[in-house]
């Protein structure tokens, strides 16, 4: 069966963190959540008062945060004694589990800073668990080349051809590819059946069975186990699929649970230092 796009969302334009600018497609008034995404954010701009406050420290309980940098440095550090720097092409896929504190500042006053930050779901057996990460940067995401136009960055998942991501995640089955058109050409492959699944054009446009998105747009696919994508010219898109966890949810501002009072535990313990130990970003 045929994935074809039942919608497509351009986002709200926002703020979040010390006044970072920035285009919110997922957890918006267009698209809630997509199961198991809570939110997807896009940010990109080379004026520095548009993300130079960053993120400073604050907390997360009960999901994941993805972060992929196309252009610029994000210094990262956490109330569990992590610290580093996600560069240009670099991916961070962070589980808050049972609560973390951490920061992410820009490693830079000026020059183009551009990424996505997705939220993924934790299931209810999973989010009182530890804080754990997987990062990678760019020399360490697998590429495939399908023909002399097109090739993909693997970051999650496994393409039809053998090629398997660079992230491993046994809960949601995702797929994270990062497609690449140098001029016209074709895109297939398999996405499984029963898993949500969107598509975020970064640069150009697209067409799927012939209904085209352009870029900063995301379209929401229906269900099947197959995607064939089309470009006349150069573009670039992210493809993400994962399975739906289909749990209650319960989130307010940093913290996402399966129920309201699991949520006011979680401030509590937050504003009592349970949660987490604060530091300096």
């Amino acid at each position: 069966m045929k994935r074809t796009i039942k919608k497509i969302i351009t986002g709200e334009k926002t703020s979040d963190g010390k006044g970072v600018q920035l285009t919110r497609l997922i957890g918006s008034s267009a698209l809630d959540m997509l199961d198991p995404f809570l939110l997807m954010d896009a940010f990109g701009s080379d004026k520095p008062q548009d993300y130079i406050g960053g993120f400073p420290p604050h907390p997360h309980r009960g999901f994941e945060t993805v972060t992929y940098l196309f252009a610029g440095k994000m210094r990262h550090k956490d109330s569990v004694g992590n610290s580093g720097i996600i560069e240009t092409g670099g991916v961070q896929w962070m589980r808050a589990g049972k609560g973390i504190i951490h920061s992410e500042m820009p490693e830079q006053e000026e020059g183009v800073l551009f990424g996505v930050q997705l939220w993924v779901n934790l299931p209810t057996t999973h989010k009182m668990s530890e804080p754990h990460y997987q990062e990678v940067n760019k020399t360490g995401i697998p590429k495939e080349i399908r023909g002399g136009d097109c090739f993909l960055k693997v970051i999650a998942g496994k393409t039809k051809n053998g090629t398997q991501g660079a992230m491993s995640h046994d809960l949601i089955d995702p797929l994270y590819w990062d497609i690449h058109f140098s001029q016209h050409a074709t895109f297939s492959d398999k996405i499984p059946a029963g898993h949500n699944a969107f598509i975020y054009v970064i640069e150009g446009e697209i067409t799927v069975y012939g209904e085209s998105v352009t870029k900063n747009q995301l379209a929401v696919l229906s269900d099947g186990h197959h995607i064939e994508i089309k470009s006349a010219s150069s573009a670039r898109f992210l493809l993400i699929a994962g399975k739906p966890l289909n749990e209650p949810v319960s989130r307010s501002g940093p913290f996402v649970m399966n129920t309201d009072e699991e949520i006011q535990q979680a401030f509590a313990d937050y504003e009592s230092g349970k949660l987490a130990k604060p530091f300096q970003a």
